[in-house]
């Protein structure tokens, strides 16, 4: 039995003596990684702040002091390192220190900590893409736009860059998505003109496509954005070249109200006419055929049909 309790003592005094070895460490430690911060060398401090901390952690209450400090200044050279990074412009590395910064201070229930992180992170990645569009770099962009839109979906500005990366890879379906997402978080002015601009080259695909229900409905949409034109024709050959006659007439008649002065004019008052014609609306076949007497290309077609009209309603009368 003695012989027992004397091995228990011996092990309570290396124990001791272990905890004072690992704390005179601890605070070496420490207090070198205090000159390495005040110094600017961050990572070395950080290194040095991490293994004071797990040296005091055993070393039970007379740790609590210094584990303490540590839990607070860690994350604070942790921000430090981000902070230099960005100044570098080394997004990836200030990225990948605040999520650093989010796990370390998760762990320690730290929440002011993690959700300054978080905040931070997505703005981080928004401006990588921001210089990654400047560059053409396309594809890099559209990722680091994903990854902040991980981070927080709701940022509208990493939607709308989202879908410039898109738009300017020819990806127009899905740039329309990443605009309307945007719309939706903050910065509706800003993606309207885009929207309208996607929209209309999707209408432009699919009417080369020969999918004439899509090009009518996208080429709608992007009048409803902002007003074009070239939109409502498109929307009008659309509907002409899959017979909907009705559809046709009605965008055409819109086209040429919004473009008077347009250079074929002429040209698509004959094809209102046309289609006029063909539905039986002879009044306003002859409305549009007379409009388009003075084209040089279908001013004498369009002179014959109305010549023809008008004996036609002679004759019934």
């Amino acid at each position: 039995m003695r012989r027992l309790l004397l091995t228990i003592v011996a092990a309570l005094a290396m124990t001791s003596l272990y905890a004072q070895n690992a704390m005179v460490e601890a605070t070496q430690k420490a207090t070198l990684a205090k000159e390495f911060l005040e110094n600017g060398e961050y990572q070395n401090a950080l290194t040095g702040f991490q293994e004071a901390l797990a040296l005091a952690q055993g070393c039970g209450e007379e740790g609590f002091s210094l584990v303490t400090t540590c839990k607070t200044i860690i994350p604070k050279t942790m921000r430090a390192i981000a902070r230099k990074a960005l100044q570098d412009g080394d997004y990836d590395k200030a990225v990948a220190s605040l999520k650093d910064v989010a796990a370390f201070a998760g762990e320690y229930g730290d929440t002011q900590s993690v959700t300054n992180a978080k905040t931070l992170i997505p703005q981080i990645l928004v401006k990588k893409a921001g210089i990654l569009l400047d560059e053409g770099k396309y594809e890099e962009a559209a990722q680091a736009c994903n990854e902040a839109l991980a981070e927080d979906p709701s940022n509208g500005i990493a939607a709308l860059r989202l879908g410039m990366a898109l738009e300017s890879s020819g990806n127009y379906w899905n740039a329309v998505d990443a605009y309307e997402k945007a719309s939706k978080n903050g910065q509706a002015k800003n993606a309207a003109a885009k929207l309208g601009k996607c929209y209309l080259l999707r209408a432009l695909d699919e009417l080369k496509s020969k999918d004439f229900g899509a090009a009518v409905k996208d080429a709608v949409a992007s009048n409803g954005y902002v007003p074009n034109p070239q939109a409502l024709q498109i929307a009008g050959n659309a509907s002409m070249m899959s017979g909907d006659r009705a559809g046709a007439i009605k965008y055409f008649e819109q086209y040429l109200s919004a473009a008077p002065s347009a250079a074929n004019i002429g040209q698509v008052a004959y094809v209102v006419g046309a289609l006029s014609q063909e539905g039986g609306d002879n009044t306003k076949a002859m409305e549009y055929f007379s409009k388009a007497v003075s084209d040089p290309t279908y001013g004498a077609e369009a002179k014959k049909a109305l010549d023809a009209l008008g004996q036609a309603s002679k004759r019934k009368r």
